[in-house]
């Protein structure tokens, strides 16, 4: 009998966790005004960055209390903003599943501001090689958020620095792993049922199932397309040019002979998207040599899309490393794509920085 964990409890709680803290951001997303902020790096955050990531965080608090917690976001602006503070509580508060048994695991309503405060300043770990780490983005791609376009909630466990579960939640992507096209595929399209919630666990596949409000809906297992001419691939691309270099990425495109328009998104929903086969290969490409990725933007995703029969690495071939902090520091950008074809988008990467060097 295998002692090996299954990580069962541990996605249910996330995946929860994920679904219930998306609905805190769709109704963020109702609002005119959605408190927006800039950090030190002018990258913007709202009320449902903060709310989303103290609702994911009590969660995994009441289940696994010992687990560390790396977050984005943290609330010494919001301590020195009183109106903004209460006005993410009131919605914390107001932001329950429709499930009585679902929403207890969760944690239910928190008992004060206070609370909430410090539930969403508990995310400051450094990360590391040891024990339970827990990597959340409460809305990855908050430019997409603002436009009304694609966003994600993402929440990865690593275990002694390996992924182990990943939830994601797109609240606007299309339901059918059909229906995403380039021009569906930032802001969706009138008429196309929305909303997907996807789960993964090593050595256990990827699933996805339709966002709900109350317990967990049904799922089905998710997989990446074959592709057995590399020319007929579709790109997925960040929808921001200082998030991948777009230039290079057509560059690449253009050394395997892809044709196809790129579908562009903001956020982990890329991940997401090539793991259901709505497109085949993600590139992101530095734009600056001292950029270092953030191990909550891809932890999640990185998992998600290898246990949907993909390789992720960065551009030299070498998996990605989040052992070693809050940054994938020894890892320069991203490449995913089918296992069947990694390799040679991998040799395209390289031929195209050769050509430039």
């Amino acid at each position: 009998m295998s002692s090996t964990p299954s990580y069962r409890q541990e996605l249910r709680v996330a995946e929860l966790a994920v679904q219930r803290a998306s609905l805190l951001t769709q109704k963020v997303a109702q609002l005119k005004a959605k408190g927006t902020l800039s950090k030190d790096d002018t990258s913007p955050v709202t009320i449902g960055d903060f709310g989303a990531q103290a609702l994911i965080i009590q969660a995994i608090k009441k289940n696994f209390p010992d687990d560390e917690i790396v977050a984005e976001e943290e609330a010494s602006s919001l301590r020195e903003n009183k109106a903004l503070s209460s006005q993410i509580w009131e919605l914390v508060k107001e932001t329950r599943l429709n499930d009585t048994e679902s929403d207890w695991l969760v944690g239910g309503q928190m008992p004060s501001e206070e609370v909430f405060l410090d539930t969403l300043d508990s995310g400051k770990s450094a990360g590391g090689p040891k024990g339970r780490i827990w990597a959340l983005d409460p809305i990855d791609g908050t430019k997409g958020f603002l436009r009304g376009e694609q966003y994600a909630v993402c929440l990865g466990l690593i275990v002694d620095g390996d992924l182990k579960v990943g939830a994601i939640g797109c609240p606007n992507l299309p339901v059918s792993d059909a229906a995403l096209t380039p021009t569906v595929g930032q802001s969706g399209s009138d008429g196309i049922e929305i909303g997907v919630l996807f789960g993964t666990v090593k050595g256990a596949g990827s699933t996805s199932r339709k966002l709900g409000d109350g317990a967990l809906l049904p799922s089905k297992p998710i997989s990446m397309r074959p592709v057995p001419n590399i020319a007929d691939a579709c790109f997925c691309e960040s929808v921001e040019s200082g998030h991948s270099a777009q230039g290079d990425n057509a560059e690449v495109a253009k050394l395997l002979g892809i044709t196809n328009p790129s579908i562009r998104l903001d956020s982990q929903a890329k991940y997401c998207s090539i793991a259901r086969g709505a497109g085949d290969i993600y590139l992101r490409l530095p734009t600056r040599p001292d950029y270092q990725e953030k191990i909550w933007d891809h932890a999640a995703g990185d998992l998600l899309v290898r246990e949907a029969g993909g390789e992720v690495t960065d551009i030299h071939g070498k998996r990605l490393d989040f052992s070693i902090g809050r940054t994938l520091k020894d890892n320069k950008g991203v490449v995913a794509a089918p296992a069947t074809i990694h390799a040679q988008v991998i040799e395209a990467v390289k031929a195209m920085y050769a050509a430039k060097a």
